[in-house]
């Protein structure tokens, strides 16, 4: 079900309000792309910057809009556990295919805490878990012994990995200690070639918000096994990849955003604010680069 080219997508707001027509617009053109998947209300989604009540109706307008076309990942992350698990049972009444969890930020539990705030939210969730292990922005790492004992106590419950360690030795040692049907998916654009090519299912995209075609093209050539074309696309992406991580992200996403789909607002929210003069030329360049502007 989990595979392939995956937006991890930008909240559109206009006038600090979520922007709900613009946001309905983006998931239509991302299915109509080729999307195979949608992630609403991750960290491109800036989902630490809603309140629990706003979190909750943009997944279920995420869920309503995608219609049952692809597969919704609902990001449900929190540093609380109780939060989280607030989070996995709107996702579940709202129809999600699935929730993104990661592990609790700033608290910076040791790996039997890391565990048991798995342990919770999949005994009491009711959605399977999609884990997310990004160190850099949690702290915390989720442990490969860890993540194949979590995988064990939950066999049909925690399904896969979005690995945004950017440690690519990851994929065969996850491969080895949760199984060969545990998917992991990259969360680096920029190194999803090697992750593919180790053994990956796809990636949960940042890049896919603004060039969806482009990505979706990138994941079927690496899943058919035609890594020349693969190659293609990527030295075509790749300076994309960079640029929308010259300044704090989803800042330069959003301006990528406004160039690519006209009316799509570029605001952020406190404290993210919009991106630099040299980065806005980097992601112009970029995009000129690989054909969209």
């Amino acid at each position: 079900m989990f595979s392939g080219s995956i937006p991890a997508l930008a909240t559109p707001f206009r006038s600090g309000r979520f922007d709900e027509p613009q946001y309905r617009a983006l998931i239509d053109w991302q299915i109509e792309q080729g999307s195979s998947g949608l992630v609403p209300c991750g960290t491109t989604g800036e989902a630490a910057t809603m309140s629990i009540d706003e979190h909750n109706y943009v997944l279920s307008v995420c869920i309503d809009q995608a219609a049952g076309r692809v597969p919704v990942i609902a990001g449900c992350g929190s540093n609380d556990t109780s939060v989280a698990l607030e989070h996995m049972r709107a996702a579940k009444a709202a129809g999600a295919a699935a929730a993104l969890l990661v592990p609790p930020y700033y608290n910076r539990p040791n790996q039997e805490g890391v565990f048991r705030h798995f342990e919770k939210l999949a005994s009491e969730g009711g959605l399977p878990i999609m884990l997310y292990n990004v160190p850099a922005r949690t702290v915390t790492d989720i442990q490969v012994e860890t993540m194949a004992r979590i995988v064990a106590a939950f066999p049909d419950v925690i399904v896969g990995v979005k690995d945004a360690t950017g440690v690519l030795a990851r994929v065969s040692m996850q491969r080895a200690a949760c199984g060969e049907g545990f998917v992991q998916l990259s969360g680096n654009d920029d190194t999803a070639l090697a992750f593919m090519a180790m053994g990956g299912a796809g990636c949960i995209s940042v890049t896919a918000n603004v060039a969806p075609r482009l990505c979706a093209d990138f994941q079927a050539a690496c899943r058919a096994g035609d890594y020349a074309t693969a190659l293609v696309l990527q030295d075509r992406l790749f300076p994309l990849h960079s640029a929308l991580f010259s300044d704090a992200s989803p800042g330069p996403v959003k301006h990528a955003l406004s160039k690519v789909r006209p009316g799509f607002s570029d605001d952020l929210r406190l404290p993210m604010t919009p991106p630099c003069d040299e980065s806005k030329a980097l992601v112009d360049a970029a995009l000129a680069h690989a054909g969209l502007v």
